[in-house]
């Protein structure tokens, strides 16, 4: 729910109006709007793939949006306006952006006094008379169930007209919320980016259910949540990487609540298997892997488990017999081709889809050693390791192949050749994602003498901007985790140093302070956790790894029916903008010689002390 209050200057014609039609990214394909009472209209509103939306229709997303709005005096001119759309009209983004079809619009017909309306372009106006500072106040309830859930949903949320303390309260509640990390140190500048990424990580997954817990499910039926909040937006690919980590840490009742949903939503929908990108029940392919399995894996081993985990498992499993690297092609984009039980993807995205896989078949072994599935567990751990089939060593690093198995062409560019194999990344951004075993990578890549220059080189190609670029691609998702794999070969300071560049360098707070997409939450969660100065690197594995922090303190809020501790701290000892290298750590008083944190180590609640300098202590956390 909502309340507007417009301020209008001395007209005896000030106007409210509502577009019905409006949509992001398209249009709604059909729409009703009825007036209730003197104060009060309703209506809803069809959004399909016919008229665009997410991924210009591609995300398949088809839903009802209905609404129930008040005004806080009465209605006495007011009407619609309607345009005629031809029945032969395509309405994707680009048609409905045209000049042709905002000709038509342009001639849409106007009707006074009309109480009630349906067509396919639709809006409502209401006009009043009004003095220099008269302020015209409007609530709408909204709904994705039905009209009757809308109006419910107005009269819990906003039951009066008080526009000052539904503010105050609204204020309140996300300072609550922006609370669970409090930060002390650091520049006024530096403060703003992080709130505002703290923020941001707390959008989505959102609420998808009435208040009286009703929600429309996979099979479009109205369905009850009860012990837990349906929810939706789920961006697999992008968000498993360190939103959900984030999450676990100070919202893991949203974790559990997106786990519950995907569960009911496999169920409801009769697919039988988890979606890698969901947008209001829509399975929409998008992207490749498997993001739910990661996700699954690691919170229950987290202890964050108040769903049917033996149901999960099961949807896991099918999941990955249906689309892994034993047998790809169940529900992926058309060019990901089935390759039997060759241990790898081929087609387009062949290295991109082989390395994800790999991981997603480590969570999945990772799973079953929970549940004691060992047949299981011993066959995905196998599978984990698929990602060294499309590593070619007569190149020296990871390469396309072709349905056949014969290695694909090797480009100009070589690795730095963009999509060649890989999914918005080139090889050589894809081809550090091998999270969950960073020493078979190693040795499969030549060694760690080999490695590190090269990791090296990957980072100081990379523009002052941190803009799109061949290297380091901090604009994108898959080389999220790769300023952590300095820790895992032995050099935290270069985790530490990388950390800290790029939390100045991809993160400003200007119109485009962000060197990407925020991706549902995803470029923002991963700066709030290394300003932290704790990142996991590999969901699924427990382990936190401990880099520089951007503030000299900062407090976690932990919540108390997942974690046994109330609070953990992180102290910088000596803090200043130079000196930005670990030169010893303690945990909780005792000396800490490792760079890397357990999550049982932060939920216990305490104190991480790091002792920082200018120069890197080689020595540490070796």
């Amino acid at each position: 729910c909502g309340m507007y209050r417009f301020t209008f200057p001395e007209n005896e014609k000030s106007r409210i109006q509502i577009d019905l039609a409006r949509r992001v990214g398209g249009t709604s394909t059909l729409q009703q709007v009825k007036v209730v009472d003197e104060q009060t209209i309703s209506g809803w509103m069809k959004c399909t793939p016919e008229g665009g939306g997410w991924g210009n229709g591609d995300g398949k997303a088809d839903y009802t949006l209905f609404f129930y709005a008040q005004f806080d005096r009465p209605l006495r001119d007011y009407g619609i306006w309607r345009a005629t759309i031809p029945d032969d009209q395509t309405r994707k983004l680009e048609d409905v952006t045209s000049p042709g079809y905002q000709q038509i619009i342009a001639q849409a017909g106007i009707k006074k006094g009309v109480t009630e309306e349906q067509g396919k372009h639709l809006g409502f106006f209401a006009d009043f008379p009004t003095k220099e500072g008269d302020r015209v106040s409007m609530k709408v309830g909204i709904s994705f169930v039905d009209q009757e859930g809308a109006r419910r949903n107005l009269e819990q949320e906003i039951p009066g007209w008080d526009f000052d303390r539904i503010r105050k309260d609204a204020y309140q509640k996300w300072n609550d919320a922006l609370a669970k990390i409090k930060v002390k140190g650091g520049s006024d500048e530096q403060k703003i980016i992080f709130y505002s990424a703290l923020y941001h990580t707390m959008i989505d997954p959102r609420t998808y259910e009435d208040v009286d817990n009703r929600y429309i499910g996979g099979d479009k039926e109205i369905h009850a949540s009860g012990d837990f909040t349906k929810r939706t937006v789920f961006s697999g690919w992008d968000v498993f990487r360190s939103q959900f980590p984030l999450q676990t840490l100070i919202n893991p009742t949203v974790v559990n609540d997106m786990l519950q949903s995907l569960i009911t939503l496999s169920e409801e929908s009769g697919k039988g298997y988890f979606e890698r990108w969901e947008l209001m029940n829509a399975y929409s392919a998008c992207m490749i892997g498997n993001p739910a399995i990661s996700v699954l894996a690691d919170a229950y081993a987290k202890g964050i488990s108040d769903y049917d985990i033996h149901k999960a498992y099961e949807i896991a499993l099918r999941t990955s017999e249906q689309s892994g690297n034993e047998k790809l092609g169940f529900a992926v984009r058309s060019d990901a081709i089935d390759s039997g039980s060759a241990g790898y993807a081929v087609g387009n995205f062949s290295i991109s889809n082989t390395l994800e896989l790999s991981y997603t078949e480590w969570c999945m072994s990772r799973l079953a050693g929970m549940l004691d599935h060992k047949e299981d567990q011993e066959k995905y751990l196998t599978l984990s390791g698929s990602y060294k089939n499309v590593f070619d060593p007569q190149v020296g690093w990871f390469r396309a192949r072709n349905e056949d198995g014969t290695w694909a062409e090797w480009p100009e560019k070589g690795r730095l050749e963009d999509s060649y194999g890989t999914v918005e990344s080139n090889p050589y951004q894809q081809g550090w994602f091998v999270p969950h075993d960073v020493e078979g990578m190693i040795d499969l890549m030549g060694g760690i003498e080999k490695v590190l220059p090269d990791l090296i080189s990957f980072f100081e190609s990379v523009p002052e901007d941190m803009m799109w670029n061949d290297y380091y691609n901090h604009a994108n998702e898959p080389v999220h985790f790769v300023p952590y794999l300095f820790n895992r070969l032995g050099v935290p300071w270069l985790t530490q140093k990388w950390t800290r560049e790029i939390c100045r360098r991809a993160y400003r707070n200007r119109v485009d302070g962000l060197v990407g997409n925020e991706d549902v939450g995803q470029m923002s969660a991963w700066f709030v956790l290394s300003a932290v100065g704790l990142h996991q690197a590999c969901p699924g594995d427990l382990r936190y790894e401990i880099t520089s922090p951007v503030f000299e303190e900062t407090e976690i809020q932990l919540d108390g029916k997942y974690a046994t501790g109330e609070r953990f701290r992180i102290k910088a000892i000596k803090y200043s903008e130079k000196n930005i290298y670990i030169q010893r750590a303690s945990l909780n008083g005792v000396p800490l010689e490792r760079c890397w944190l357990h999550y049982d180590e932060i939920i216990s609640g305490g104190e991480l002390r790091l002792e920082m300098g200018p120069e890197p202590n080689t020595g540490w956390g070796v």
